[in-house]
């Protein structure tokens, strides 16, 4: 399974996302599956579909495309995720690799899904013309982002993170400016693909205890950058305080979240 440089963007998020990989894998990407399933049942995923998962991860997504008998493919930046994702998928085509500058043929895919992962490219309009190249003529390709930011409970752990980090420079898009259908609509057109229709998925974060949320919410990209720049012990301490509010009887965490995707056709 090839392997390709990456560079750019993708070596600083590549490492970021790569840091705790069996910790995201286990932890953080399980919460997600809602999110998954919705996003194949709509775009029709069965057998024989040829499905490319753009920002793979550690392979869950593909994992459950496998399951409904699609041959699939995925690409991410961070080598210790992909590692996850070639164990669960030996058989798949798993590549590290840049998003913009996709290793695969033109036209070779029936569907191509990018799960939080378009908006992390230094060129985000770049990656997903990438995308239609790869896809057949109609075929979907699937933005994720955020949903609206008064609809995500873990908007207190983003900006529990914000606030360790400098701040990002002026006109940098926050983590939510993707949520607002003009400008998401607006992305994928300027990308050359025809946008279809936009839907929210309930994906709720639950986890038994505090230290399994911390474990899980700190394996992200955005999350190690927080401990790279302020300390574990800062960055713990101030994504517990973030998750007070959320506390259930039980001593477990549960935090409401809705994620959009665009469905939109090459």
């Amino acid at each position: 399974m090839a392997t390709q440089a990456v560079s750019g963007s993708s070596v600083t998020q590549g490492r970021l996302w790569g840091a705790r990989a069996r910790d995201w894998a286990e932890w953080q990407e399980p919460v997600q599956r809602p999110l998954y399933q919705a996003v194949l049942d709509a775009t029709g995923v069965g057998s024989g579909t040829a499905l490319l998962d753009v920002g793979c991860g550690s392979g869950l997504a593909c994992a459950l495309a496998a399951t409904r008998g699609a041959s699939v493919s995925g690409l991410d930046a961070a080598a210790g995720l992909v590692e996850i994702a070639r164990e669960r998928l030996p058989q798949a085509d798993l590549r590290v690799g840049e998003m913009e500058t996709l290793p695969f043929a033109d036209r070779a895919f029936d569907v191509v899904t990018g799960f939080n992962s378009f908006q992390y490219a230094a060129n985000p309009v770049g990656a997903l013309r990438e995308a239609r190249r790869v896809s057949r003529p109609g075929a979907p390709v699937v933005i994720m982002t955020w949903g609206r930011k008064d609809d995500c409970d873990a908007a207190a752990y983003i900006a529990a993170l914000g606030s360790v980090l400098p701040p990002p420079p002026p006109g940098a898009p926050g983590p939510f400016a993707l949520s607002d259908e003009t400008a998401l609509k607006a992305l994928a057109t300027e990308a050359g693909l025809s946008p279809h229709r936009i839907a929210d998925v309930d994906c709720p974060f639950t986890y038994p205890d505090l230290e399994t949320a911390l474990r899980a919410l700190l394996s992200a990209g955005p999350a190690v950058r927080a401990i790279e720049a302020a300390g574990e012990e800062r960055v713990r301490e101030v994504v517990t305080q973030a998750l007070t509010p959320y506390r259930t009887a039980s001593g477990g965490y549960h935090l409401e979240n809705v994620f959009r995707y665009l469905i939109a056709h090459a």
